[in-house]
């Protein structure tokens, strides 16, 4: 093992603008052992194909087996040499996430964690988990909140690992409800996503503080793939097929949207950037239009970033979960 995995990060540019110059610089992940939850659609699935283009070994944590082997034929047809790795994982479910974690130490470092699965097609009525916890918070903050303190012994034995928490442009357009966390009064299927961003993202932000002032080696960020949408995204069969009227109705919104290939850029670049170790957090990106276009650093939330915010969302996790992370 390196020194120092980041040697191989993306250089500090903005991405590539088309599908040949986005998988030009093929070797800059190379060496890297990178986990991805819920990489078989969306953003998860292009974040796992481009870093497995880079020279990564992705490791594709899935709910479901079966879809996450067809996204690992797909990713393979167009990266024939991709070093890629299926494993079971509902971030909805505690023992899945313990289960999962357990597995994974024992392999011999973990460079990248990304956490990306989640429910963006939320309920319209409060759903409870396996666990007894809100649905929406469970799958989005709850599980990853877990997973994160189950795999902490082997991202420490990386050189210089991270955390990337898939943030959204959501969380910039609700007043949270945290003394609420699990929305027992009020449940709103749009509140229920937005706060369980809000959380995730406002728990990287603090999980870095955390690891910083312990001296970790690990570095904690967040990443937004801008307004991405399914019909602006090129066809992959089994993994993104929209029909013709999504098609054609997404492409009404070309002015100020773009496909989930495009969405994937900041995460990569948050997976690879060798800036975020040297950078004061908290660390951010996202598209330099805001909505669409290349990755660049950009400023959160305000919510995001409130210490105090911070302290109450960790607890609930913590009291949700029964875990106590870096206390």
């Amino acid at each position: 093992m390196s020194q120092n995995k980041t040697t191989h990060a993306v250089p500090n540019r903005a991405m590539p603008q088309t599908a040949t110059e986005a998988h030009r610089h093929v070797g800059d992940a190379a060496g890297l052992r990178i986990l991805v939850t819920g990489a078989n659609a969306g953003i998860g699935f292009w974040s796992s194909l481009q870093l497995a283009g880079r020279g990564a070994e992705v490791i594709m944590a899935c709910r479901n087996t079966r879809k996450a082997k067809a996204a690992a034929q797909a990713i393979r047809a167009r990266v024939p040499a991709a070093n890629l790795r299926v494993v079971e994982l509902d971030v909805a479910s505690l023992q899945s996430v313990s289960e999962t974690a357990k597995e994974l130490n024992g392999l011999t470092h973990l460079d990248v964690l990304i956490a990306n699965a989640g429910m963006v097609h939320t309920p319209r009525t409060r759903q409870r988990s396996m666990d007894g916890l809100e649905l929406v918070a469970a799958t989005n903050y709850f599980g990853h909140f877990a997973l994160v303190a189950g795999l902490l012994p082997v991202l420490e034995r990386a050189a210089a690992s991270r955390v990337v928490a898939l943030g959204s442009l959501s969380t910039l357009l609700v007043r949270p409800r945290l003394d609420d966390p699990q929305l027992l009064r009020n449940y709103s299927s749009w509140l229920a996503y937005a706060q369980s961003k809000i959380m995730l993202q406002s728990f990287a932000f603090e999980l870095d503080r955390r690891l910083q002032r312990s001296s970790s080696s690990i570095r904690a960020l967040g990443a937004h793939p801008g307004y991405s949408i399914s019909g602006r995204t090129p066809a992959v069969v089994g993994v993104n097929e929209p029909r013709a009227f999504k098609r054609a109705t997404d492409t009404l919104q070309a002015p100020f949207a773009q496909g989930k290939d495009r969405g994937a850029w900041p995460i990569v670049r948050a997976a690879l950037d060798p800036e975020a170790f040297t950078s004061e957090g908290p660390v951010f990106y996202g598209p330099n239009g805001w909505v669409k276009g290349g990755p660049t650093t950009t400023r959160p939330a305000s919510i995001t970033t409130d210490p105090h915010a911070a302290k109450t969302i960790w607890n609930a996790a913590e009291s949700a979960t029964g875990i106590s992370l870096l206390g």
